[in-house]
């Protein structure tokens, strides 16, 4: 749409801008990639995870270290790294993040020692933060009518990643040295890093402010010593002093955290963002979500895989019990046209809701169809439906309640959510396995009753996520827009031709090319004034475009927390500013550019807007009318 938009007002001609087009069509497949390479490091060692005491020459309870280390790493890099993005650019991040992968894959290649191998699969986990600043690139880059199906795809990588991967992992664990596994993994990583570099553009939003170290310490402190005990408390005893000494510790540091970040000036997380209705009860749903989505994984690959002298295994080979789990998956990434077309009709909360739904289905149905693999397969297919609604709707609802500027930070913080759950998941079920099993041949075994238990509980989860979701806030109405021409109507059109602009603000600005460059917070420049609310007070991190006579993008800048904003503009008349801020009404007025050499001062006031645009929801339609009852023929709006 914004591509179409621009070429309109100035005249088609696609010539300067046809690398950018050709780079962003293949933005969503290359994007969409890297998540599923980054998502595929948390089930790579699935199918040795039995074996990993005899490879690394370790107890038990050693070895599951190699497991917890790239969970502890996800989980504090995702925020981390989401807040980074924000502020010295997502692609930037992005390969960052893919490059610690890539030399954690080859550091786990080459070593059977368990220490090396504990900081080569934590450098696998750091690339986490990937998924939220890929979505955090489509936002800013792509038009509307892509992002909500590019999105969901992004999201859904996480499933994609783990459903397909595991049974690749199986093959070549079974037919060749388990060392491979890293091999393999170090070269897709090093194709997705190359593809990015090449064709991934750099988005030119940047929020205001500096990283948080502090609050970035005390985040990745706070969530160790709570993931701590979850992952390990099975294994360490649930009441044990060490377990309950780590979790009260987690519970003391995160409120201090959290009050620190409430009185500093550039949070890591902004906390009143999240405590918003939509942002908080998202979060809580995407837990609910993780649960869901891990049980599956953990309980299926055992009944398959156990012996059939158990009288309830299935005696699959790991390559079968890897394949049976593959539609999982593969229904995961067929939906994500699906919920745009959902999305787009009735909001992204209806399509987390039917997820949701689908996901209780599958469960409820897993409980009873545990008798043959095939069943199994129809499970996984089910599950892998309404766990790719669920997630696609995720960073739709997410986006639609932040401003551009926190798309990374606030993704990541979803993304960690769903972390958590993947871990209580883990914890819980571990235990309820544990807790229910039998003994054959003098070996603990799962049981059925274990593996029933399980799924009661992840749809107990999911029916706890679907009332969270039921309390989110309705999609409101598309408004309709309409325009008076009158005596007044140069200045009401020149105020809609800036409109114009505003699709291209509110992602980001890249439809068209920027004589600004990089956006300033606050800086130098011949244009500058203040964004201000209806009372008069600051309206702090508000994007501010300058856009000229043929629509063009001249310049950018974001407010600081005092709502001052300062662009470089060539100069010239016919120029509009246009303002946009996250809670606020777009709002667009004419600016001229340099008046004799001295600086122009040009304030905007934006006002609440109950009927604001949110993601995934259709743009506002209307006609130019001189009365109620007389369309105006030919205007632009």
């Amino acid at each position: 749409m914004r591509r179409t938009t621009n070429e309109r007002i100035t005249g088609g001609s696609p010539g300067p801008h046809q690398e950018t087009k050709e780079r962003r069509g293949a933005l969503v497949p290359v994007l969409a990639f890297a998540g599923i390479t980054v998502a595929v490091m948390q089930t790579l060692l699935v199918p040795v995870i039995k074996d990993l005491p005899a490879l690394l020459h370790t107890a038990q309870s050693n070895a599951t270290w190699v497991m917890t280390a790239t969970l502890l790493a996800g989980a504090v890099s995702t925020p981390i790294m989401g807040r980074l993005g924000d502020l010295h650019g997502k692609r930037r991040m992005l390969l960052a993040s893919l490059t610690v992968m890539v030399i954690g894959s080859l550091v786990c290649a080459f070593t059977d020692d368990l220490v090396v191998m504990i900081v080569g699969r934590a450098l696998q986990g750091f690339a986490m933060g990937a998924i939220p600043l890929g979505i955090g690139i489509m936002r800013d880059e792509l038009p509307p009518e892509k992002l909500g199906s590019s999105m969901a795809l992004m999201s859904s990588s996480i499933g994609v990643g783990g459903g397909l991967g595991m049974p690749g992992a199986a093959l070549v664990a079974q037919h060749a040295d388990w060392h491979a596994l890293f091999l393999g993994s170090a070269g897709v990583g090093v194709v997705a890093l190359v593809l990015t570099f090449f064709l991934v553009p750099e988005p030119p939003l940047r929020a205001p402010g500096t990283f948080d170290h502090a609050g970035a310490a005390g985040l990745s402190l706070g969530l160790v010593c709570l993931l701590l005990p979850v992952t390990k408390g099975s294994e360490w005893g649930w009441t044990a002093p060490l377990t309950l000494g780590l979790i009260a510790g987690a519970l003391l540091i995160l409120v201090v955290w959290g009050l620190y970040e409430l009185r500093v000036a550039a949070p890591l997380v902004d906390l009143r963002t999240t405590a918003r209705r939509e942002v908080l009860l998202t979060n809580l749903v995407s837990i609910m979500v993780g649960i869901s989505f891990y049980a599956v994984s953990l309980v299926v690959p055992q009944l398959l895989q156990l012996p059939t002298s158990t009288g309830y295994g299935l005696g699959q080979s790991m390559v079968v019990a890897g394949l049976c789990m593959a539609p999982l998956g593969l229904t995961m990434m067929f939906t994500a046209p699906v919920y745009a077309r959902i999305a787009a009709r009735r909001g992204p909360k209806v399509s987390l809701m039917i997820g949701l739904l689908v996901i209780a289905v599958g469960y409820g149905a897993g409980t009873l169809l545990m008798e043959a693999a095939w069943q199994t397969v129809v499970v996984s297919a089910v599950l892998g439906a309404g766990i790719g609604l669920a997630y696609s709707s995720l960073p739709a609802l997410i986006i639609g309640a932040v401003d551009a500027s926190e798309t990374g930070a606030a993704n990541g913080l979803n993304t960690l959510m769903r972390s958590i759950g993947t871990s209580a998941s883990s914890a819980v079920i571990g235990m309820v396995l544990a807790n229910t099993s039998v003994h054959r041949g003098g070996v603990a075994v799962p049981s059925m009753e274990g593996f029933r238990t399980s799924f009661v509980i992840a749809t107990g989860a999911v029916l706890v996520g679907l009332v969270l979701a039921a309390f989110l806030p309705p999609q409101r109405p598309a408004p309709r827009l309409v325009l008076v021409a009158d005596s007044e109507s140069e200045a009401l059109l020149a105020e809609a031709e800036a409109l114009v602009a505003i699709e291209a603000v509110l992602h980001g600005g890249a439809s068209a090319p920027s004589a600004g460059g990089p956006p300033a917070v606050a800086g130098s420049g011949d244009l500058r004034g203040r964004v201000l609310d209806g009372a008069g007070g600051p309206v702090a991190r508000a994007t501010v475009t300058l856009v000229d006579r043929q629509g063009r993008q001249a310049g950018r800048a974001v407010a600081d927390d005092e709502g001052r904003y300062a662009l470089a503009a060539a100069p010239g008349t016919g120029h509009v500013l246009v303002a946009t801020a996250a809670g606020y009404a777009p709002r667009a007025r004419p600016a001229v550019c340099a008046v004799d050499g001295r600086p122009v001062v040009a304030d905007l006031v934006l006002t609440a807007a109950p009927g604001q645009h949110r993601a995934g929801v259709p743009r506002g339609a209307g006609a130019v009318r001189t009365a109620p009852e007389a369309p105006v023929p030919e205007r632009r709006v």
